[in-house]
């Protein structure tokens, strides 16, 4: 007999929720991942003699869409199967062995607390015992890291560790028509070191040296801020809906952004299914609320009034953002079906079925793409920003309230990006206004000042960023309400090392970013900010409450990054040199070109080229480590050519680049394919560093053992000349005497072109003689 479709729905979404299922911390990492696929057979084949019946995830999930299975025990058998198989082979307290006993709990829990499957029975032991053989051999000592089950295809190591597997129990029962057979005896097999994965919790195998401890004791400092900082309680009473547009119903919202299809016809209502009922971390509602249980409620007639509809549909997607990691594409589904929900019940909603080329965004272009409206290359449908404050047709008010929340001057906010959903537009609030255009009369608006982010910009292949870093720039943009996802908040570099937000400007789980430097992405040039006050609104300004903060033990910095396109991010920016202007010439924001000096090299290359050098590096490439030594003011992108040392006296001269990039033959010529790692402490510690960055030095080849013809050297006699006459001030024009006798060995200067003649030919003679 098959599994019910009913019962298999419910199998289905519990090992959907298992693969979702994440570690506590800040990065987040999926439990599950590790146990998703079996290790490769030729590079791993001790794993499979150790262990008979090997189990993965997509395994059973694959044998269950097909009908493998006759009874919903077996499928329980096999997922328990999984968590036993990594307990057994890898060592206790490894960080798989714990992440193995932690799904191994969550499914045990989660199975019996689902009321359509059947109970599974005695549960297993919580591993299986692992006994020695007859007559075992000592087990080889190793420095290794505990062995962790593999997920990809490892590299092949040159060494190899040797271990007893100990023979199991006969059986382990599970239940009493589905037993589980655990691994059988095998002799000591040879054991290949298991990479190394990341883990939150203990028995992770952490990075060495000094640079891992102090991200590490960072990283606590703010979790133990964070942790003692107050909750937002969720959005208030204000702005809801009062009722929805003639002739639509409550469930016919619910269809109708089931089934929208974006711009590439895909439905992003699939990511709002994937969001579990259970409550998820930082989201302000614990109550159980699914997208299903809101459609159902819907068509019952749940909701009294389009307030309480409106409610709980901006609970759901507040949750459904915290569920989501930012900037990933289910990320970006739930910001589109938000902004298609808002667009819905607005006052002026879209004609059925909706359609949207920008996912319903006011305007049409974002950051990166959108130009000034009065600029010279912009068109009808980029030019959409501008440099001033509108105020036509605009009757400004101190806050405006929608969905619950009261957006003021100097709040940070998401809104939807109609070229990128994924990536929301950071912006500051700058005015909030009732429109009073005939078209739009009555109806709320924003005027903001956009920030860009790192993949926003043009910048060198060189340049670090902070993370979270966004730019602020000189484009000001008007959007209407519906447009607004979320309340966030930025920080200015000064008050972001030294702690957090207060409310009700922040809560932990709030987007969070820092600010600094300004973007000018018509020059495509950074300039350090070094007077917030001129960045935030001028009625904010003076205020000494606003943006208070709760500070830190003491100074944080945030961990750098290398550019987003050294790792494959996409965005409307790109790599590439700041761009010239000529004086006279009409740029962005009205006015012309400033004749203004230029900047020393080493001032430029700090704020321009470099980016952030405080705060620990943390990323796969190290592009970025030829910005230490540079004091060019050029830097080439990929189609740049290789900028030539200048001849004139007057530069200052070059610092020879000394970096592994360089010695690889340039950033272009690695074509994004290389992973460069850091070198650990240990190993940097015997290699010769630069004075100045403190990085190892890389040279392009070994030193050549090769005779080097001596320069031309004055003689000891001119040298003793030029010695006296730097003592000598005043005196006669006559013989100096060196010695008692008053003999005249330095000639007057009347004769020392005859002595400098003769010296340079003695000099040439020798010189010939040595070289032959």
């Amino acid at each position: 007999m098959a599994i019910s479709s009913e019962v298999k729905a419910a199998i289905e979404t519990l090992i959907t929720e298992l693969c979702d299922l994440t570690a506590p911390g800040r990065k987040s990492r999926k439990l599950a991942e590790i146990f998703m696929e079996l290790p490769d057979k030729e590079d791993w084949p001790d794993y499979y003699e150790a262990i008979p019946e090997p189990r993965s995830i997509n395994g059973i999930r694959e044998s269950l869409a097909k009908g493998s299975y006759k009874k919903a025990e077996e499928v329980y058998a096999d997922l328990m199967l999984v968590t036993l198989n990594a307990e057994y082979y890898n060592e206790e307290g490894s960080q798989i062995y714990i992440d193995a006993g932690v799904l191994k709990s969550w499914i045990e829990r989660n199975w019996k607390q689902n009321s359509l499957l059947p109970a599974p029975g005695n549960t297993p032991p919580s591993s299986p015992s692992k006994k020695k053989g007859a007559a075992p051999a000592p087990p080889a000592q190793s420095l290794l890291p505990p062995a962790v089950y593999p997920s990809v295809l490892p590299p092949r190591p040159s060494s190899v560790e040797t271990r007893n597997l100990a023979p199991p129990p006969a059986s382990l029962p599970l239940t009493n028509s589905v037993p589980i057979q655990p691994p059988s005896a095998v002799p000591t097999p040879t054991r290949q070191p298991s990479p190394d994965i990341e883990g939150d919790g203990p028995g992770s195998p952490e990075p060495t040296g000094e640079r891992a401890a102090r991200m590490e004791e960072s990283d606590a400092i703010v979790r133990q801020l964070e942790r003692g900082l107050p909750r937002w309680e969720g959005p208030g009473q204000g702005g809801f809906v009062t009722d929805l547009p003639i002739g639509m119903r409550y469930e016919d919202v619910i269809d109708c952004i089931k089934q929208y299809r974006g711009p590439k016809g895909k439905n992003p209502a699939d990511a709002l299914e994937d969001v579990p009922q259970e409550p998820v971390k930082d989201a302000s509602y614990s109550l159980p609320l699914s997208w299903q249980i809101i459609e159902t409620r819907a068509q019952q007639g749940h909701y009294e009034n389009a307030a309480a509809f409106d409610i709980e549909l901006t609970r759901f997607f507040e949750k459904a953002r915290r569920f989501y990691e930012r900037g990933s594409v289910p990320y970006g589904d739930v910001l589109t079906c938000q902004r298609l929900y808002q667009q819905l019940t607005s006052p002026l909603p879209p004609s059925m079925p909706p359609q949207s080329a920008t996912y319903f965004a006011s305007l049409p272009a974002g950051p990166g793409v959108a130009k000034p409206i009065h600029a010279a290359d912009a068109n009808s449908e980029a030019g959409v920003t501008t440099f001033r404050i509108p105020s036509k047709d605009r009757i400004f008010t101190e806050e405006a309230q929608y969905k619950g929340m009261s957006y003021k001057l100097g709040d940070w906010v998401h809104l939807i990006n109609p070229d990128d959903p994924t990536k929301p537009i950071v912006a500051q609030i700058f005015k909030t206004w009732i429109s009073d255009e005939p078209s739009r009369k009555g109806h709320l608006g924003v005027t903001v000042c956009w920030y860009y982010r790192p993949e926003q910009t043009y910048h060198p292949p060189v340049r670090q960023f902070w993370e979270n870093e966004v730019f602020k720039t000189g484009h000001f943009a008007e959007h209407v309400i519906e447009d607004v996802i979320e309340k966030i908040s930025c920080q200015f570099t000064a008050r972001h090392i030294r702690g957090r937000p207060r409310p009700p400007y922040w809560y932990p789980g709030w987007p969070l970013y820092v600010c600094d430097s300004r973007y000018n992405d018509r020059e495509r040039v950074f300039v350090k900010i070094k007077n917030w006050n001129s960045c935030v609104p001028e009625e904010v300004r003076k205020r000494e409450d606003w943006m208070p903060t709760y500070p830190f033990e003491r100074t944080v910095y945030p961990t750098r990054h290398s550019s987003p396109f050294l790792k494959g991010i996409k965005g409307p920016g790109g790599l590439g040199d700041s761009v010239e202007r000529a004086d006279g010439e009409k740029i962005e924001g009205g006015g012309t070109g400033r004749k203004r000096l230029r900047r020393p090299a080493e001032k430029l290359n700090s704020t321009t080229a470099v980016g952030q050098t405080r705060g620990l590096f943390a990323g796969s490439y190290e592009a970025n480590a030829s910005t230490s030594n540079t004091t060019s003011s050029h830097y080439p992108s990929y189609n740049d050519k290789p900028p030539y040392p200048s001849t004139s006296s007057s530069h200052k001269k070059t610092e020879e680049d000394r970096s592994v990039v360089t010695a690889a033959g340039g950033v272009a010529s690695l074509q994004g394919t290389a992973s460069i790692q850091k070198l650990p402490a240990e190993t940097a510690k015997h290699f010769d560093r630069d004075p100045d960055t403190n990085e190892v030095l890389w040279f392009s080849g070994p030193p050549l053992d090769i005779p080097h013809a001596p320069p031309p050297r004055h003689s000891l006699t001119y040298l003793h000349f030029l010695a006296k006459k730097r003592k000598r001030k005043d005196g006669p024009d006559e013989a100096t005497s060196i010695n008692g006798d008053g003999e005249a060995l330095i000639p007057p200067p009347k004769k020392l072109q005859t002595y400098k003649a003769m010296a340079a030919a003695a000099w040439a003679s020798a010189a010939a003689d040595e070289i032959l």
